[in-house]
């Protein structure tokens, strides 16, 4: 009987320190999460030194006039959008070199760390197509949130159905996009080494006739700043029917409970990693960046994306700072990429200890590269239709306004403990 006494004691001993280690596990969690809050003040503060010094970034009247008018009468007459095209090489040399770029496009377009170190490449041999370093960027956003599907927090708050769902509307908008956008500047690239403009061929892409003018206009101006509206505009409008409109991601995705609080709990950010020469190497790398609430709104997207192409080149440190952390740091799709002081890329092993350990101090966060994550996944075969059908998507070309507060380091580790108290509080109420 004494052993039976003794043996229900170490049990109550047990549970009691469990059950310790849980309450001290919230306030820790607690704490965090109200010294984000504090943190976010001083965002502000840091928003004003990135911003001090600004550039132009013009969306001119009368080009945008002029376009509209070339894009309203071809909806008029249902013919093909764009200016004259210069003659180009012979038919034989054009099928030859839309072949080898269709295969050079399949080729980068295997999964996400392919396609954002395209757009990297061609960022780098022409800095003046702007929209490719916004796309490299937001590029590797799209891979962190695909690693996220398998990493500290996500799994142990979805399903493994819904994160592979999740990851299947991910991998098509980026790939769809890809598709789309990169014959688009590779045909720039080879433009620039016939000396000629080749976006006649355009239409074999399956690129949209809004795109031609654009093109045709940016050939003779080098207007950055237009074509890369147009190209945001374009590319949110690919990916709006084939995805976004799609039963089978509305069901899924978009109406999930996870999908719905993603607005409350402000964790869907995009962020760009600033890397100067005068950083303390002991201290994170700052994030500049926005926070997108609903993605399914077409018009919130193309001026999300607006906003974020004013924040990069609109501010001339933050562009600077954005292209050295590109240039220097690989993309591999995990967190450790920008914050290795705060997620690791090989997965703790806990040695039979308990969860609650997850939760405390000076644990890296587990966030995988995409190859440990995800394996490569077949594209559709068949491009989407033409969507320029109506005018509206002219209303969006409209001059390009620089935020303000755009410091989201802070935001960004309160976001990670927002979803460790999500974490907490399931554990806690199942």
């Amino acid at each position: 009987m004494h052993q039976v006494f003794a043996a229900l004691k170490l049990r109550a001993v047990k549970i009691a320190e469990k059950e310790l280690c849980r309450v001290t596990s919230i306030w820790e969690i607690a704490g965090a999460l109200a010294r984000g809050f504090v943190r976010k003040t001083t965002a502000w503060r840091r928003s004003s030194v990135l911003t001090a010094e600004r550039a132009a970034l013009a969306v001119p009247d009368k080009a945008v006039r002029e376009i509209a008018l070339l894009l309203e009468n071809k909806l008029e007459r249902s013919g093909a959008a764009g200016g004259r095209h210069a003659a180009g090489p012979p038919k034989k040399e054009q099928a030859e070199l839309a072949s080898r770029i269709r295969k050079e496009t399949q080729a980068w377009n295997l999964n996400n760390v392919t396609r954002t170190q395209a757009y990297w490449n061609m960022y780098r041999e022409y800095p003046e197509l702007h929209w490719a370093l916004l796309a490299h960027l937001v590029s590797r956003n799209g891979g962190w949130s695909m690693t996220d599907l398998k990493g500290e927090w996500l799994p142990r708050l979805l399903r493994p159905e819904s994160a592979e769902v999740q990851f299947a509307l991910l991998e098509a908008c980026n790939a769809l996009i890809f598709r789309d956008a990169y014959p688009q500047l590779k045909l720039y690239a080879e433009s620039r080494i016939y000396g000629m403009p080749l976006f006649a061929l355009l239409p074999s892409f399956g690129v949209s006739s809004f795109m031609a003018p654009f093109w045709e206009r940016f050939w003779s101006t080098r207007e950055s700043a237009l074509l890369t509206v147009a190209l945001i505009i374009n590319e949110q409008h690919v990916i709006q029917g084939p995805v976004v409109e799609r039963a089978f991601f509305r069901e899924r995705v978009f109406e999930s409970l996870s999908f719905r609080a993603i607005p409350y709990l402000q964790t869907n950010q995009i962020v760009f990693p600033l890397l100067s020469a005068s950083r303390n190497a002991g201290r994170p790398i700052p994030l500049a960046g926005r926070v997108l609430e609903n993605f399914p709104d077409l018009r919130e997207r193309v001026e999300f994306g607006k906003s974020l192409y004013a924040m990069l080149f609109g501010y001339p440190r933050v562009l600077t700072e954005a292209t050295a952390f590109a240039a220097k740091v690989p993309h591999t799709g995990s967190r450790s990429d920008y914050w290795p002081e705060r997620f690791s890329a090989a997965k703790r092993k806990t040695g039979g200890t308990s969860p609650d350990r997850d939760f405390s101090a000076g644990i890296r966060w587990y966030s995988p590269p995409l190859e440990a994550a995800w394996p490569d996944r077949p594209l559709p075969e068949s491009a989407p239709p033409d969507w320029f059908r109506d005018r509206s998507a002219l209303a969006y070309l409209t001059p390009l306004k620089a935020p303000r507060i755009i410091d989201m380091t802070a935001e960004h580790l309160l976001g990670q403990h927002k979803w460790q108290a999500a974490v907490r509080l399931k554990q806690d109420v199942f």
